[in-house]
């Protein structure tokens, strides 16, 4: 008889009663498998030391409302050392508070502890004082490890008591990043760890670059990435790089876009023996940050085109960098961002502050709407995982991926091997960054001996949809096929998703049938005691996300301008070949705005906009910088409840655009030269 799927509620059961003390963890080349069932997590990094730790516990709170299922932090050294024996693992320093309320929530924690780090910071996290002392950095040279060793052991200090093995959420950490040289070094490091007193289920590496001698299997988990688009490109073009090959199909699971500017000529090779693990992901990019000479603006569905091809490629585990943005803490000696004055990791020019990403929740923990448009991918992972997990991918469409091809559809599938009835899942993307796919007619599909469906169908223009074949419900009944996306099944009801401009067509039990109209609230059949329910995008998108503040209102403030510009200052170019950001003493010579700050205290708990039109603009508060924004044609944010009470006023500066800057801008950026500030707002949202 066949059984309704195995639902392994992994994080978000019923009854939200998960004990890690009793769960085995343990991976094949498949996927992890947690106390014997197969999961397919959602991993969102998120940089505890980039939020303040009042917001910790509700930010958590929505990643997991959001369909994470790990949460994954960098541990970046020189906010924790950034003078040499000086440990601060105060305020939003405090790695051990940040775990607990991980716990609180049932969340596993994957820490990626360095020594280097990059994720854009001052040396790539690495403290000054270590680079100032001559040492081979990242290297097996005595002197460096020495240094790494106290470092490691102050972090298990944080850890202590909250490792896996002792109930805790503390289920894997990463050793450095991007690394491409011996793996003696990793192999290094993780001794290091190990006698210090880590012992986890398992351990990660990033899959790229391409390592000069392999790690003995086993050791080291290797995962891998895909960017939509990249702050780090050398160009200063639309679309430039390799970024369109994250929109196709492809057995290859590395990129060769990532890191573009420090990595040069990446080839489609693995480390020897990499195939035989799992394949992970944890930089798949939830959005991107912008640098001075190049600021990229991400569109909602370039994460889910991305997510949804990686998924249907062969991941088992999607990791998304960032899934929460944040703001670079306040250093004791430097700035904490990179930048290309900087002695090492001088690649790019980055804000001094803002760490948005343009990720699902932003650096104000805003919700931004591929929050939920991820939300349904999520949920499908989390409830299909067990029958997604050992399922192989096909490749049906024998073409050569190339930029911008819109001469056929995009799709792939994963089968399982069952000899009495296969089961799949069909993936399509017809959507690329800047590519304007047009819509792909006749199309049907023919899968595990299923043809569907019954006529031909038009899949729209930037259409993405999974689409099961073989679905099995309880004792003999099942789904032949249905071209609506399956997004949950939880206590003896399925929910799909109607895509737009695609019939939801159901084959159940050899019976065909067309829903036409979705419905929440009523079943559209009722198969073997299972309720079947069509929903829209929108309504798959808040599936589940009960207490969500919801109700917006919009507050103008006052501003007024005290200065005009002064002159412009020369855009130089920068050791990393690209300009140059401003100094802080070129804001001498900026326009001046002052804002005026509500009192009122619902007011002091909203989001401000600043639509304004300029190069760069900071915000201060009684002098002292607390924002900045490198424009993109978008708003610049600023959290209010973040600024004491006290504080009735704020500064604006703003630098003017220059003709023919040396920059990109997305399309729909307004590169008037000069500056403007149009508005001043505030959003407060209420239940």
């Amino acid at each position: 008889m066949k059984r309704l799927i195995v639902l392994f509620y992994f994080i978000i059961s019923c009854s939200h009663a998960l004990i890690f003390s009793i769960s085995q963890v343990t991976w094949d080349r498949h996927s992890l498998i947690i106390d014997g069932h197969r999961v397919v997590p959602v991993m969102g990094e998120v940089h505890y030391s980039r939020i303040p730790a009042n917001e910790w516990a509700n930010e958590i709170r929505k990643m997991k409302e959001g369909g994470v299922t790990i949460i994954a932090t960098y541990v970046f050294w020189n906010h924790i050392e950034e003078q040499e024996g000086i440990f601060d693992w105060s305020g939003q320093r405090n790695l051990r508070q940040f775990i607990q309320l991980c716990q609180a929530e049932q969340l596993p924690v994957i820490l990626r502890i360095g020594p280097y780090c990059h994720g854009e910071s001052r040396c790539g996290g690495i403290p000054d004082w270590v680079v100032a002392s001559g040492c081979r950095l990242r290297s097996e040279d005595p002197k460096f490890l020495a240094f790494v060793e106290p470092f490691y052991r102050q972090i298990f200090t944080q850890v202590q008591g909250l490792q896996w093995k002792d109930g805790g959420p503390v289920v894997a950490c990463q050793f450095d990043n991007e690394y491409g040289g011996n793996a003696s070094y990793l192999l290094s490091l993780k001794g290091i760890a190990t006698r210090i007193g880590f012992d986890l289920p398992f351990y990660t590496r990033t899959g790229w670059p391409e390592l000069r001698t392999p790690t003995p299997f086993g050791e080291m988990i290797p995962l891998y990435g895909d960017y939509a688009d990249g702050f780090w490109d050398r160009s200063t073009s639309e679309g430039a790089g390799n970024y369109w090959k994250a929109f196709h199909f492809k057995a290859f699971r590395s990129s060769t876009a990532i890191a573009s500017e420090q990595i040069k000529n990446q080839q489609e090779s693995l480390t020897k023996g990499d195939e035989q693990y799992p394949y992970f992901t944890c930089e798949l990019g939830g959005g991107m940050m912008t640098s001075y000479h190049r600021r990229v603006y991400l569109y909602p569905e370039d994460a889910y085109s991305m997510a949804l091809v990686k998924l249907g490629s062969g991941s088992n585990l999607l990791g998304y960098y960032m899934y929460h943005g944040g703001t670079n803490p306040e250093g004791h000696l430097t700035y904490l961002m990179e930048n290309q004055k900087t002695p090492v990791t001088n690649y790019n020019d980055l804000p001094v502050k803002t760490y948005d990403f343009q990720a699902p929740l932003g650096e104000f923990g805003q919700r931004n709407p591929h929050y939920y448009s991820l939300r349904p991918l999520h949920l499908f992972m989390h409830d299909f995982g067990e029958l997604l997990a050992p399922m192989e991918a096909q490749f049906p469409v024998d073409k050569e991926a190339k930029k911008h091809d819109d001469s056929y559809l995009r799709w792939s599938y994963r089968s399982s091997n069952d000899a009495k009835q296969s089961s799949a899942f069909v993936f399509i993307n017809n959507y690329e960054r800047f590519a304007n796919l047009t819509a792909k007619s006749g199309i049907q599909f023919e899968v595990c001996g299923v043809k569907f469906p019954r006529r031909p169908i038009t899949i729209p223009a930037s259409s993405m949809a999974i689409f099961p074949v073989n679905l099995p419900l309880y004792g003999s009944n099942v789904i032949n096929y249905a071209t609506a996306q399956p997004i949950a099944c939880r206590e003896g009801k399925i929910w799909f998703e109607q895509k737009v401009g695609i019939p939801s067509e159901f084959c159940i039990n050899g019976r065909v049938s067309v829903v036409k109209k979705p419905s929440l609230s009523k079943p559209f059949a009722v198969v073997g005691g299972t309720e079947l329910y069509l929903i829209t995008s929108e309504e798959a998108g808040h599936l589940f996300l009960e207490g969500e503040q919801t109700q917006k209102s919009t507050q103008v403030l006052s501003f007024n301008k005290l200065r005009d510009a002064g002159p412009l200052r020369e855009i130089t170019i920068g050791v990393a070949r690209v300009a140059e950001e401003p100094l802080d003493a070129d804001f001498d010579a900026a326009a001046v705005y002052r804002i005026e700050l509500p009192t009122d205290s619902l007011l002091r708990n909203g989001l401000m906009e600043i639509n304004y039109r300029g190069d760069v603009a900071r915000l201060y508060a009684n002098g002292k910088l607390i924002a900045d924004n490198f424009y993109n044609g978008r708003p610049f944010l600023m959290g209010l409840w973040r600024l004491p009470s006290e504080i009735r006023e704020l500064e604006l500066r703003v630098l003017p655009l220059q003709p023919q800057m040396p920059v990109y801008f997305p399309r729909e950026t307004d590169t008037t030269p000069g500056e403007k500030v149009t508005s001043v707002v505030v959003q407060t949202i209420s239940k």
